[in-house]
């Protein structure tokens, strides 16, 4: 039995060194991934936050968390100037609830210019990692035209509003810029309205201007472009 002893206590010793072994992270682990950006969506004239519901979906099933998914909605008959003051805020407390430093925001028509005015002159650049704009007035639309209010009249080609936001540089700070067009937006006109100089500016199939939301392609692209 003396003899037995020793046999078994290393046996033990050997075995309880072998199970701390398997508990312990293996050297050179990968670490946990991150969680992303949350995404704030800014939508356009006379619309809500609904209208993202088919995008916001597809984040979600590709993984990006429900709190880091922002429907926001604002009132749209106001300056764009109003609105970006107000995205300030939503950004922040969306930047609170989530742990994050910094946002992507990804926006529709109307939606990109008071989110330009956010990073231009409220300091949006310093939390904003990646700025998307689908089919934006950037540069005026003349549709804007048939419609009145403040945020229309800011939308025409050659309003003071614009004159000042696309003064200078388009794509000011750290964000990374990203722009998508389609030759069948009858809404943006011109065109050449929506790209913007130093963004990663992209044309599309023949969407309308709505389809530019919800297209699959133009969705993988903004999921890309993203990360």
């Amino acid at each position: 039995m003396r003899t037995l002893r020793p046999l078994l206590v290393s046996s033990l010793a050997a075995g309880l060194l072998g199970t701390l072994a398997l508990q312990a992270p293996a050297s050179g682990a990968e670490p946990a991934a991150a969680a992303p950006d949350p995404i704030v969506f800014v939508h356009g004239w006379n619309s809500s936050g609904s209208t993202w519901g088919t995008m916001a979906g597809r984040f979600k099933a590709d993984g990006w968390p429900a709190s880091h998914l922002d429907q926001w909605t604002y009132n749209t008959s106001q300056s764009n100037a109003t609105t970006a003051s107000q995205l300030s805020t939503e950004i922040d407390r969306l930047l609170a609830a989530t742990g994050a430093t910094k946002v992507d925001v990804v926006t529709h028509s109307m939606g990109g210019l008071s989110s330009r005015y956010y990073t231009k002159n409220l300091g949006g650049a310093a939390k904003v990692d990646a700025w998307i704009s689908l089919g934006g007035p950037n540069h005026g639309t003349d549709t804007a035209y048939f419609c009145g209010g403040a945020s229309c009249t800011e939308m025409r080609p050659g309003s003071s509003f614009l004159n000042a936001l696309n003064s200078g540089d388009e794509t000011p700070g750290a964000p990374r810029y990203a722009t998508w067009w389609s030759a069948c937006d009858s809404v943006i006109n011109p065109d050449s309205s929506v790209p913007l100089t130093g963004a990663t500016n992209t044309q599309t199939a023949c969407l309308s201007h709505g389809e530019l939301r919800t297209d699959a392609t133009v969705y993988g692209q903004v999921k890309s472009f993203v990360g």
